[in-house]
């Protein structure tokens, strides 16, 4: 075995570690060294046909890449059945959400997977009801507005409130921090609320009742509905909405594999390199749900533009493309006059660097990755 790793010492300047134990773990028993040299040769050559040759536009392959296929896609968004108000958008609408750095996407999601026993289905019911934003309105059986005493009454679902250990005490802590100048009271299954002064008209006592109903009792902040499905060999809780930070807190989650679909709030709380995967993992996966292939190693290029600067930029003129430091270029995207007048304005220079300027001057362009130029002194 001593040769063997002779072998393996040879090539590490010349393959990627990643590759190396990859070959290692897919190795047969009996090897010897001989023939882990020939192996290990076929992979040097592989590794080094797939680099790609200086000079090589990349930009422009990635956006034909993932362009082409871009136009084979549905228009569709996916509803899970059995549950109101669980869609995810998916296919163009979600590469384009993705793509043009939107914060505020259609259908935020996450996928909360557990700790075991709960990822093996123990509680599983209840865990996830309590991940759900529960407000008195998802408590509340009826609701009586009393006319003749100006008092408004909930009649609470005993078995949901215990369902989601909701305590007595708790419920009037609530509701007494909302409705500071009311009397509130529980009787039994009821909970009643009564403004104090007395010259209270009729309006007062339905803003109270529309009031209530909104006012946030237990769960998590956002997360509007919860479904608990099997995959593989575990329990994952899917939502709708999503709140990564709370989520993240609870004891009885998994918080290495958790994921949400929102990748400003995984910026925000994760990082700017827990982001740019969260990009190349949702796209990939809106691209392969398509049944279409595309290298990833575009996706990553994709990636990298957006995320290079610290922070999350669309592809947009608002993003990406307003730091070109090329004025010609960005009066070629969009709002042309706007960009010339300001570059007037303040005097700006043109390098030419870049594809766009050259081509509008009738001028050789500088395409081609990782070309060096020669650079000499001038006296």
């Amino acid at each position: 075995m001593a040769s063997n790793a002779n072998v393996f010492k040879e090539y590490e300047n010349r393959i990627p570690l990643q590759i190396i134990e990859d070959v290692k773990s897919n190795l047969p028993d009996k090897v010897t060294a001989k023939q882990l040299k020939e192996i290990m040769e076929e992979v040097a050559e592989e590794y080094s046909t797939s680099l790609i040759e200086p000079g090589e536009s990349v930009g422009i392959v990635s956006a034909e890449s993932i362009g082409e296929p871009g136009t084979q896609m549905t228009l569709n968004t996916f509803h899970f059945a059995g549950v109101a108000e669980m869609n995810v958008t998916v296919g163009l609408p979600r590469i384009i959400e993705i793509l043009d750095g939107r914060k505020n996407i259609k259908t935020p999601m996450m996928e909360i997977y557990l700790k075991e026993p709960y990822s093996k289905g123990k509680d599983i019911k209840k865990i996830s009801q309590s991940i759900k934003q529960t407000t008195l309105k998802d408590l509340t059986l009826e609701v009586v507005v009393d006319i003749s005493e100006f008092k408004v009454e909930f009649t609470i679902d005993l078995k949901k409130k215990e369902l989601l250990d909701i305590k007595d005490k708790q419920l009037i802590a609530v509701l007494s921090k909302n409705f500071r100048n009311h009397t509130i009271k529980q009787d039994k299954d009821k909970v009643i609320i009564k403004p104090k002064e007395k010259s209270s008209n009729l309006s007062d006592v339905y803003k109270i009742k529309d009031k209530a109903k909104g006012i946030f009792i237990a769960g998590i902040k956002r997360i509007s509905q919860v479904l608990p499905v099997r995959k593989d060999e575990e329990f994952v809780i899917i939502t709708a909405g999503s709140n990564l930070k709370e989520v993240l807190k609870l004891d009885f989650v998994d918080p290495s594999r958790t994921v949400t679909n929102d990748i400003f709030e995984i910026q925000e709380i994760l990082g700017i390199e827990a982001a740019r995967q969260a990009i190349i993992n949702e796209v990939y996966k809106v691209i392969e749900s398509q049944g279409l292939n595309v290298d990833i190693r575009h996706i990553m290029l994709v990636a990298d533009t957006m995320c290079y600067r610290g922070k999350i930029r669309g592809i947009t003129r608002y993003g990406v493309v307003s730091e070109k430091s090329s004025v010609l270029a960005r009066a070629s995207f969009e709002t042309p006059i706007r960009h010339i007048i300001n570059a007037s304005l303040v005097g700006e220079i043109d390098r030419l660097t870049s594809v766009v300027e050259n081509v509008m001057l009738n001028q050789p362009i500088p395409v081609g990755t990782g070309l060096p130029d020669l650079v000499t002194k001038m006296k």
